[in-house]
């Protein structure tokens, strides 16, 4: 993996320094060991936002035939740290500091949708709010609020 060049310019919520085609090529070169498809990848990326697409394997399926509660929180997780990445750049050691999942609906099988919002990015820590949804984003099977630290 490339060596992580320091931050030169102020970081903003107000630009992105990394497009989804870039946050997909990182996040492939960041995690080889994934699976193809198993994190999902970036669909679009804009100054305080993300969307992400996740069509998860019957591995994802949990008694019930739901979509399981770890599947979902980590695909907010992967929301959350392309949304960090796409306006601090390529920091792989930006990582997750906090992380609470709200189930609000059964999530059943099919793709599952990610809208990641930025509330705050600061020097050293970004604060997110992150939907998933399947059919419908105004009804979203669950919500985080991720924090991450940036060194």
């Amino acid at each position: 993996m490339s060596e992580e060049a320091p931050i030169s310019e102020p970081i903003s919520s107000g630009a992105i320094r990394l497009d989804a085609d870039a946050l997909n090529a990182f996040m492939a070169e960041a995690f080889p060991q994934s699976e193809p498809g198993s994190r999902g990848h970036v669909v679009s990326a804009a100054p305080g936002h993300v969307r992400a697409r996740l069509d998860p394997t019957d591995k994802a399926l949990r008694p019930g035939g739901l979509i399981s509660g770890p599947t979902q929180m980590g695909f907010a997780d992967m929301a959350a740290y392309a949304l960090v990445l796409a306006h601090i750049g390529p920091v792989a050691m930006a990582v997750t500091s906090a992380l609470n999942y709200q189930f609000l609906r059964p999530c059943r099988p099919g793709p599952l949708f990610a809208d990641a919002h930025l509330l705050r990015l600061g020097k050293r820590l970004a604060v997110m709010d992150i939907r998933i949804w399947t059919d419908d984003a105004d009804k979203p099977v669950g919500q985080a609020n991720v924090t991450y630290a940036i060194p």
